[in-house]
């Protein structure tokens, strides 16, 4: 399957779920993620879920994370449209997010935290395939920033659906996930 092919179904699979069934899938995402034996993390940049796209809810998994680490600095990415680069920003629970392009929620102000400090990455994706490759929106802001993070960054992935055998057209620049979490199973590659 190439990824313009995979990139439509997944969008239209995704819009077609329920509000309950997307929050029954969360919740068996939090399940599987919580069986992940993870190092002690101290810096994760995860991305605010956009509603209109129906995507998972990377929240539950950020206050999991927080909950075993209650001084963990959790971020959010601030992108650049012109450069199509982006850059984490430290959040807290007082920082404010506006919506910018896209329908993405980013945050007013923080500071921003080198990627060669980022422990963990969630990394948005509609669908991804056996060997850890994923489809996104196509803008290639985390293919660019990806390289940037240390070889131990883990670099994970939240899914509602099952991946496919093989994502066809990859390229070169392209930055297979160490991780994905779905509703029934985890993936390590």
């Amino acid at each position: 399957m190439n990824k313009k092919e995979a990139r439509k179904l997944y969008k239209d699979k995704r819009l077609q779920l329920s509000e309950a069934e997307r929050s029954k899938m969360d919740d068996l995402m939090l399940i599987q993620f919580q069986r992940v034996d993870l190092p002690f993390l101290q810096s994760v940049l995860s991305y605010w879920p956009i509603e209109e796209n129906n995507e998972p809810n990377t929240h539950l998994f950020t206050e999991y994370l927080r909950f075993k680490n209650p001084d963990i600095r959790i971020c959010y990415p601030v992108s650049d449209f012109t450069t199509l680069t982006m850059q984490a920003v430290a959040t807290d629970i007082d920082t404010p997010f506006e919506k910018k392009n896209l329908n993405i929620h980013e945050p007013n102000g923080g500071i921003v935290v080198p990627a060669t400090e980022i422990e963990m990455v969630f990394v948005p994706l509609l669908g991804f395939d056996h060997n850890g490759f994923r489809v996104g929106y196509g803008k290639g802001f985390y293919d660019k920033y990806l390289p940037e993070c240390t070889d131990e960054c883990i670099k994970a992935g939240f899914c509602y659906f099952e991946p496919v055998d093989s994502i066809d057209d990859r390229h070169g620049f392209d930055v297979p996930l160490d991780l994905c979490i779905t509703p029934q199973n985890i993936y390590v590659f």
